[in-house]
């Protein structure tokens, strides 16, 4: 049997398509693939990061984007969403319309099951190619942990991790500082693990 032939797509397709439509997909290499929805625990610490950062970041130029913020990684031509985005400073985009950002000071993804060996290798691998990157945060839905990845003056990218509720992280891109406390507050990670 033979298979389907594969279409590729400009970026400019893609942003066209993706502009107009009811759900979200990333795009590499001329393919579109859709995004799948995320669990409870997911959106809890997702929800709890927005609250905490946008509470410090008021009152400064600085912003914080949720994961409808497109990103494009300029050098492989990934667009993608990442959990959340943020920087200080004058926002970079795409195009006038305002809808992919091009210069992130701070990534964050958000770990499943389905996502984490990509979000820990692939994907980082494109993401350490944006140049106003400095950090880069992974948080478990699974269990306490974070892991922060921040870049060095020399282009190397140190790890910083915690795993205690009782731990801060400190966001030195965006000023900000969180305690794992606050970003799994509410969130039941008994019921993620028994998933």
């Amino acid at each position: 049997m033979a298979s389907q032939p594969r279409t590729f797509l400009t970026p400019e397709q893609y942003l066209a398509i993706e502009r107009a439509a009811e759900y979200k997909s990333e795009y590499y290499a001329g393919e579109m693939f859709a995004m799948s929805g995320a669990r409870e625990a997911h959106n809890l610490i997702q929800g709890n990061l927005y609250v905490e950062l946008r509470r410090q970041l008021r009152q400064r130029a600085c912003r914080f984007y949720t994961s409808d913020m497109r990103v494009r990684v300029n050098a492989s031509g990934l667009y993608t969403y990442p959990d959340a985005t943020a920087l200080c400073g004058e926002p970079l985009f795409l195009d006038d319309v305002r809808d992919t950002l091009l210069n992130p000071h701070l990534i964050v993804e958000i770990l499943s099951p389905s996502t984490e060996a990509y979000d820990r290798g692939r994907k980082f691998g494109h993401y350490r190619t944006v140049e106003s990157l400095r950090e880069y945060l992974l948080i478990s839905a699974e269990r306490v942990s974070a892991e922060l990845f921040i870049r060095q003056a020399d282009g190397r990218w140190l790890l910083s991790a915690a795993t205690q509720m009782e731990e801060v992280l400190d966001l030195q891109s965006i000023g900000c500082r969180i305690a794992l406390a606050d970003l799994y507050e509410d969130v039941d990670l008994t019921a993620a693990a028994r998933l």
